[in-house]
Parts: C-alpha cells; sequence; structure tokens
C-alpha cells in the first residue's frame, strides 16, 4: 500500500492532462483521423507532469513486518560495568588466596599481576569478543544491559547489527563504579521476555568478574521469571587475582563453611544451579579462556527460531522524479527531430 507524506499536492495532478487539452499553435489541418500520427509529445509532457506532482507528493511504502525462520536464539547480554572491569587480567592461583610476604614468590605474583594490569582491561576484550560473538550470529535477537550499582538497558531486542555492536562498544565510555548489584541486572534482563510469544531459545548470558550476595526476596522474583520465560542462564565469569573462583576449595570441605562475604560468586554459582534451568558457568582468567566459553555458547545455542524481522519504509519519490526525467528527456529528443516544413 502506497503513503503519502503531503497528499495535497495530488491536488495538481489534473495538470497532466492539459498537453491533451490545449490546442497546438503549429497544428495541421488534416480530413482523415487515422492518417494522424500518436500525439507522443503530448504523452510525454502528460507524463513528465504527473512523475513531478506525484515527487511533490512524497509518496512511500510504509514498513511491515515478515515472519522468518532462523537459526538462532534471543539473546540478553548482561555485561558488569563495575570499576574491576576496567582492570586487566589477573590470573589465578590454584588455591585461590593471595600471596603474602615478600619472598621471591610473592614477587612473583605481583610482578605478573602488574604485567596482566598493563594489557587490555577485562572489559575491553569482553566486548571485543561479545562484538564477534553477536556479528556471527545474525539470526539471533540481541538485547543488552550495562549494570554496576544499577541496570541500564542500553538496547531492546534487534537484529541490526549496527545496532548491536553501538550497544557493545557503549559499555566502554566513562569509568565504572565500584559496587555491582547482579540481582537487579538479572531481573531487568528478564523483563525483555515480558508480554512477548515464545519462539526458540531464550538465554541471559552474564559476563562479569564477581558475584553478588541475593536476598530472599530478589531469589524469588529471578526464580519466578526464569522459570516462567524458560530462560536459559549462562555466566561467564572472568576470575580475578584475588578471588576464590565459582568452587573454591572451602566448598569440599563440609567442617569448613565458605565465608559469603569472601566468596560471593560462589553463593551465586550455588543459586544459578538450584534454579532448575538450563545453566552453564565458565571460568576464564585470560583472554584466550573467555574466548574458549563464548565459543562454546556460540557452538551449543544454534536452534530453530521464529521471528519477525521489520522490513523499513522506503521512499517512492525517486522513481517519480526518474520517470518524470526520462519523460523529459524523450521530449528533448523528439525535438531535435521534429520536422519543420514539409518538402
Amino acid at each position: 500500500m502506497i503513503r503519502f507524506d503531503t497528499p495535497a499536492w495530488l491536488l495538481l495532478l489534473p495538470l497532466a492532462a492539459l498537453p491533451w487539452l490545449l490546442r497546438q499553435r503549429d497544428a495541421m489541418p488534416n480530413t482523415w483521423l487515422a492518417t494522424l500520427p500518436r500525439d507522443l509529445a503530448s504523452d510525454g509532457l502528460a507524463l513528465a507532469l504527473a512523475g513531478l506532482v506525484l515527487a511533490l507528493a512524497e509518496p512511500y511504502r510504509p514498513e511491515y513486518t515478515v515472519e522468518r525462520v532462523g537459526r538462532g536464539a534471543e539473546i540478553v547480554l548482561v555485561l558488569d560495568r563495575s570499576r574491576s572491569m576496567d582492570q586487566g587480567f589477573g590470573g589465578a592461583r590454584a588455591a585461590g588466596a593471595p600471596v603474602r610476604g615478600t619472598g621471591p614468590e610473592a614477587l612473583d605474583y605481583y610482578s605478573r599481576l602488574r604485567a596482566a594490569q598493563n594489557r587490555e582491561s577485562k572489559g575491553q576484550v569482553a566486548r571485543q569478543l561479545l562484538g564477534d560473538f553477536a556479528s556471527r550470529r545474525p539470526d539471533d535477537r540481541f538485547g543488552m544491559v550495562l549494570f554496576s550499582t544499577l541496570p541500564m538497558r542500553v538496547l531492546e531486542f534487534t537484529q541490526k547489527p549496527e545496532a548491536i555492536q553501538a550497544a557493545i562498544a557503549a559499555g566502554n565510555i566513562g569509568r565504572g563504579l565500584s559496587e555491582t548489584n547482579i540481582g537487579l541486572a538479572l531481573e531487568s534482563a528478564l523483563g525483555y521476555f515480558n508480554d512477548r510469544p515464545y519462539t526458540g531459545s531464550r538465554i541471559v548470558m552474564l559476563v562479569s568478574d564477581g558475584g553478588d550476595r541475593l536476598d530472599a526476596a530478589i531469589r524469588d522474583r529471578i526464580s519466578h521469571l526464569v522459570h516462567k520465560h524458560r530462560v536459559a542462564i549462562y555466566w561467564i565469569y572472568i576470575r580475578s587475582a584475588m578471588s576464590a573462583g565459582l568452587k573454591p576449595a572451602e566448598a569440599d570441605n563440609p567442617a569448613a563453611p565458605v565465608n559469603a562475604e569472601a566468596a560471593p560468586e560462589y553463593f551465586l554459582h550455588r543459586f544459578f544451579e538450584q534454579l532448575g534451568t538450563p545453566y552453564r558457568a565458565y571460568e576464564a582468567d585470560n583472554p584466550e579462556a573467555l574466548q574458549k566459553a563464548i565459543d562454546d555458547v556460540n557452538r551449543l545455542e544454534n536452534l530453530p527460531i521464529v521471528y519477525e524481522d521489520v522490513v523499513p519504509r522506503r521512499s517512492l519519490a525517486p522513481w517519480a522524479l526518474g520517470a518524470a526525467l526520462l519523460a523529459v528527456l524523450l521530449l528533448l529528443a523528439a525535438r531535435t527531430l521534429e520536422i519543420r516544413r514539409w518538402a
């Protein structure tokens, strides 16, 4: 269906009939109409006038949606924007505890830590790999939440590559805050699926270098939303140098309970495991491990998905102008071939 931005110009469309109504000044008398040649000049002039009027009316084809079937998922990226993500990869110790003292081992450890912090930050590497991940999944619909103290919805569900890459790059603007609230970020991410029909795999991909202590109320809300919307959770945990990891040594010893203050990532990991929804966790303490984790997600989540694609609005004014220009050129060509006098 064709629509017009300024339909009032269409009132001038009857002017296109003027070339047929006006009497030509150099018309020749003829007693038999069948011998008259076709008046191509009038036809061309009428077409040119009609094209100009239509172009002024600015015709366009409105946007519309089409249903497509691809392979992919609806993915909400939840990217940690806290201050610690601005630091470099610090490596990981087997026991998960910092080195104490001033001996050779401690000096070597802190030397490696400083060297790691001078390289690209965890946030930079994560954004680069997420951008590559999104570019390899053209059928996915991506949303994105950045969070530190509070979550920010920076991208609603879309398949537009430019918008997705711009949203991922936007996480590099400014400096992050020192606190994180993963609970609110997850709740905001799960809200993306409200009032949406279930058409295929749904994923919340959390990329963070720390955990969080969730109170009972927000745990209940997250559990309810996860089961209501049938969402899988992937946690790419970027391990810091001082972190005990998702499974600290104390977790294997019932006599030595794990300190929630010291290892919030462990308790967040246990909460995800007990949700009863598809869940995978990846520990990455260097860019290579982070790349491997993202590649694994890319391999696993590649199921059929039904989605609606928006075909954008398209202006038809250039076609009307093109028709008018063609008619004028034909008139000029005919003018040069016109016979002025009979032999």
